[in-house]
């Protein structure tokens, strides 16, 4: 009976190591980092707009050469930036013409950040997998429709405050760039705080006049366009895969939910590589 039991015992031992053995290691996710940036060329799109100093002034490209050093430790495999591409690969055109003489003309942050950093590890393509709405498309951010509902529901005074607090962050934050690097303002749009990221969109949704939730509805567009920039980058990368998003910082909050809540994805905290491009900067002599 003993010798019976010991069998037994061997037999069920040897079937759990082989159940082990035979376990597929887990997936690694797609690592995704999110940039969220303000637009330094000024092109004067966005709700509120900061008055941006020049990048391309010898400090400046300094500056930006340190935070690309920094982002390049993340070993990106991808880096995606806001602009629209064709699909199904959304390569950027404007890449594959990319030399760094374009670092002295050109200030846009999808040149100085993605493409400098794209360049600097050697990828062969950058990613735009922005979304606009198409022609008879309902705009994804409907704000007119917002401000005559609070017009007419005597709600004006959300909007006021709101768009007072924002003016005055945007007016302070413009006239700190002075004695600040671009990681240093970069790590505050990044924060928290940041009083432009999803806290101002979530105090438009009790404006409505009735039926017509126009503050909700802004809010369920402004979504919409957020996940299906999602859904693009999702098209693209696969497990393994680790992306930097270069995006205006309105979109991080969204971006880095579902990077968060998807399945297979994962969210990198930006913060500590800005803080270290930040501390290079203070460092240097």
């Amino acid at each position: 009976m003993r010798r019976i039991i010991t069998w037994l015992s061997l037999v069920f031992a040897s079937i759990g190591t082989t159940a082990h053995a035979q376990t597929p290691p887990a997936t690694p996710p797609v690592e995704v980092m999110v940039l969220g940036t303000y637009h330094f060329h000024n092109p004067g799109l966005d709700q509120h707009n900061i008055d941006a100093e020049s990048v391309l002034t010898p400090q400046r490209q300094q500056e930006l050469e340190d935070l690309v050093a920094t982002l390049a430790t993340f070993r990106p495999t991808h880096v995606m930036v806001e602009m629209e591409a064709p699909a199904p690969d959304y390569q950027v055109p404007a890449f594959t013409q990319f030399t760094r003489r374009d670092l002295r003309q050109d200030p846009n942050e999808i040149v100085q950040i993605g493409f400098r950093l794209a360049d600097r590890i050697g990828l062969a393509a950058v990613q735009g997998i922005d979304v606009q709405a198409k022609e008879g498309e309902e705009d994804y951010f409907p704000m007119d429709r917002v401000r005559a509902a609070a017009a007419a529901s005597g709600q004006s005074a959300i909007l006021d405050t709101g768009d007072a607090d924002v003016a005055a962050w945007a007016k302070r934050f413009s006239a700190s760039q002075r004695h600040r690097s671009i990681a240093d303002l970069l790590m505050e749009m990044n924060g928290p705080d940041f009083p432009g990221g999803q806290q101002m969109y979530d105090r438009l949704i009790p404006i409505a006049t009735g039926e017509d939730l126009a503050g909700a509805h802004l809010n369920a567009r402004w979504y919409a366009r957020n996940i299906r920039i999602f859904a693009k980058l999702a098209q693209i990368t696969r497990p393994g895969d680790r992306v930097v998003v270069v995006y205006g910082a309105g979109h991080a909050a969204w971006l880095r939910h579902f990077a968060r809540s998807m399945h297979g994805y994962s969210d990198v905290d930006v913060t500590p590589y800005l803080a270290k491009a930040r501390d290079a900067h203070h460092a240097a002599p």
